[in-house]
């Protein structure tokens, strides 16, 4: 069975040593929108309301952005990943990068 990586936002891990760093890891994927989904989103700012597809959009980018930096991660050997964050950025018109990053960190064991 194969161990789960901690992740924090923390710079820290509460009674566990840190052993290396191991540098930054990190997932990214990149999605466009949808035009039916636009048009929806259009009629929506006029009434108000939840953008559900965009959220749903939104759910899935940053789950996946999340699983591939735990892939990385693990592919440098890393238990935990410091300092999670998340970053967005547009890369093109109606195309945004979702980006899932920290430090890999090596833990010490007793």
């Amino acid at each position: 069975m194969e161990e789960e990586i901690i992740v924090l936002t923390t710079y820290d891990i509460s009674n566990v040593e840190i052993e290396k760093h191991l540098g930054i890891v990190q997932g990214s994927t990149v999605r466009a929108r949808n035009f039916g989904s636009d048009m929806l989103a259009n009629l929506k700012s006029v009434v108000g309301g939840e953008l559900v597809s965009y959220s749903k959009l939104l759910s899935t980018s940053r789950e996946q952005a999340y699983e591939r930096m735990i892939q990385d991660a693990k592919s440098k050997g890393a238990d935990a990943v410091i300092g999670f964050r998340y970053q967005t950025s547009t890369v093109a018109a109606g195309a945004s990068e979702i980006l899932a990053y920290g430090t890999g960190v090596k833990i010490k064991k007793e």
